[in-house]
């Protein structure tokens, strides 16, 4: 959920709490008020039955005035704590019944008690409640509207120099020389995150510079010993006079130079590959591509006597040649090091895959260190950088590797999306 989103929630239950609260303490506010307003107008009802006992020269009888409905009872009573409470009654002139609100009371009149209960209508007072909590509720309506508008058209003007932002980091890539791009904003914390997203930009750029740098003259001055190495080995093993035992020493150090060599390209490849720095990119026909490969391949794969069969259509990407290239090899590479003698391998490629099986002594392999740098098998003989290669050249591609055992089969399948 956006930050945005998480706001206008927020804002909003606070709101309805608030708004709720609220409503709640003004109706019965509402309803203190009016009873206390019926309250006393019961009192002044009082004094005028008093004032009736009082002049009447018979019995009290039973009297509507106005909306105010008096009875009287003869009690033998001498005390009566007077009191106000809610009551129904039965209105003869509408001839309904109706809420009301009730006093009791004693009164004396020649010589005698009486209980005094008059009752008036609370119809009045009951429309005016709810005609104001109608409206409370129509403000409280509006309000949410107005708030929901505000947040979601006008508030959000204020994060388009943050959403801005957000887009220069994503495309920010340190390959290419154009400067972070902001937009100027009055929030002072998003003037503080572009200044700090510069300053960071610029320490990055410049660390990246200096291992670049680091990388390619470490590598150049590696590679050029090791040429001389394997140019002064090549002509000590044309020697005729050297020994059996001279010989297989020399082979020795011939093969370990090499692997030095395949090695210190892997790596300056893995480092180019994570600063994204090969971007000679072109369309290529993939099946046209696995085809010359499996040609390439096509001696390696008769001296281990394995049956390759391959299902392709046609499939174009955009990508660096020289790149589908060492991704293939390394796929192929793997498929025949790792094979059985007399064993297969399984090639298909489709609009949305492409699949790479071999058969294997091995069992299933462990998926969550296989593409980890330096990873291999005990008899294994390569780097350990193969399958991290393939993964990284993927991730630039934006394809997805994963690995399956399956009938016997080690499944390498890449995702083309």
């Amino acid at each position: 959920m956006k930050l945005a989103a998480h706001y206008n929630k927020a804002s909003i239950l606070i709101t309805l709490t608030v708004l709720f609260a609220g409503a709640v303490i003004y109706f019965f506010a509402i309803n203190y008020f009016a009873n206390k307003q019926l309250d006393r107008n019961l009192t002044q009802g009082l004094a005028e039955a008093e004032e009736y006992l009082k002049t009447t020269g018979t019995e009290p009888q039973q009297y509507d005035l106005d909306q105010d409905h008096a009875v009287f009872i003869k009690t033998d009573r001498i005390e009566l704590e007077r009191r106000y409470f809610d009551t129904t009654y039965h209105n003869y002139r509408e001839d309904r019944m109706e809420a009301g609100r009730a006093v009791e009371d004693l009164c004396k009149a020649r010589g005698a008690n009486y209980k005094v209960t008059i009752t008036v209508s609370r119809e009045n007072t009951k429309y005016l409640v709810e005609m104001i909590t109608l409206i409370t509720l129509a403000l409280m309506a509006g309000l949410l509207v107005v708030l929901f508008i505000t947040n979601k058209y006008i508030l959000n003007g204020l994060w388009k120099p943050f959403h801005h932002t957000l887009k220069a980091v994503k495309d920010f890539n340190l390959a290419d020389s154009a400067r972070f791009s902001d937009t100027p904003s009055k929030v002072e914390e998003f003037t503080e995150l572009n200044l700090a997203i510069h300053e960071m930009a610029n320490r990055v750029r410049s660390d990246y510079q200096q291992l670049k740098e680091f990388t390619e003259n470490a590598s150049h001055e590696l590679m050029t010993p090791l040429a001389v190495v394997t140019t002064k080995l090549d002509t000590l093993i044309q020697d005729e006079t050297l020994r059996p035992d001279q010989l297989s020493q020399i082979t020795d150090i011939y093969a370990s130079i090499s692997k030095s060599t395949r090695l210190n390209q892997s790596l300056l490849l893995l480092s180019k590959l994570d600063h994204q720095m090969i971007r000679d990119e072109e369309n290529i026909n993939l099946k046209i591509t696995i085809l010359e490969k499996i040609l390439q391949f096509q001696e390696l794969i008769k001296n281990r006597e394995i049956v390759i069969q391959h299902q392709l259509s046609d499939k174009y990407i955009h990508a660096s040649k020289f790149l589908v290239d060492i991704l293939l090899n390394n796929l192929f590479s793997n498929a025949i090091r790792h094979n059985l003698k007399f064993g297969t391998i399984h090639v298909t490629l489709t609009n949305e895959q492409l699949i790479v099986a071999n058969s294997s002594s091995a069992t299933k392999l462990p998926a969550n260190q296989l593409f980890g740098r330096f990873q291999k098998g005990k008899e294994s003989q390569g780097s350990g950088l193969g399958l991290s290669i393939i993964q990284n050249i993927c991730r630039q591609y934006h394809f997805e590797l994963s690995y399956q055992y399956q009938d016997e089969l080690h499944m390498f399948i890449i995702f083309f999306r």
